[in-house]
């Protein structure tokens, strides 16, 4: 079996990047669901913050390596000019097309809130600090960040697996 430099970058883009992207919200969504003051002691505070601190930037660097090897490494092979690119193939068959129109937009747009939300996320952790502990707005709206992050990424995530089967890019 071989793998062409193409399929490597298609495989890290998605397989590897992306997945670890999204294994990394269940870390992030159990760290700040639990980082609260009638639970923990101070100390487990402090432990607690230094794991989800590690655990936001973490994610939003691989949210970031993701949405950037996918744009300027994957995404330029896929709407190549050449007449057996997948985007050529998914636009010349009527039932393809949504593929395309739908799926691929997706993730060239709105893949994009993954990082950015993610990003907001971690820089929020920092921000609050300690202090995250006693805010439970804040962190309710920082889950809710988080979610939306794994739910732009989760369905660009899908989008690009079943694209990648229809019109692989060799």
């Amino acid at each position: 079996m071989s793998v062409s430099s193409r399929e490597l970058w298609t495989v890290l883009h998605g397989l590897i990047f992306g997945s670890l992207f999204l294994l990394a919200f269940a870390g992030g969504l159990a760290g700040l669901y639990s980082l609260r003051p009638e639970w923990v002691t101070v100390a487990g505070i402090r432990e607690r913050l230094r794991r989800l601190l590690a655990g936001t930037w973490l994610m939003a660097v691989l949210a970031w390596i993701t949405v950037l090897s996918g744009t300027y490494i994957v995404y330029p092979w896929y709407r190549a000019k050449a007449p057996d690119s997948p985007r050529s193939l998914l636009l010349a068959n009527p039932a393809t097309k949504l593929w395309h129109n739908f799926g691929m937009e997706w993730k060239e747009h709105v893949g994009w809130f993954a990082p950015i939300l993610a990003t907001a996320v971690a820089f929020t952790v920092l921000y609050y600090g300690p202090q995250l502990a006693r805010e439970p707005r804040v962190r309710r709206a920082l889950v809710w960040l988080f979610a939306f992050a794994f739910a732009a990424a989760g369905i660009a995530g899908v989008f690009g697996a079943f694209l990648n089967k229809v019109a692989p890019i060799r």
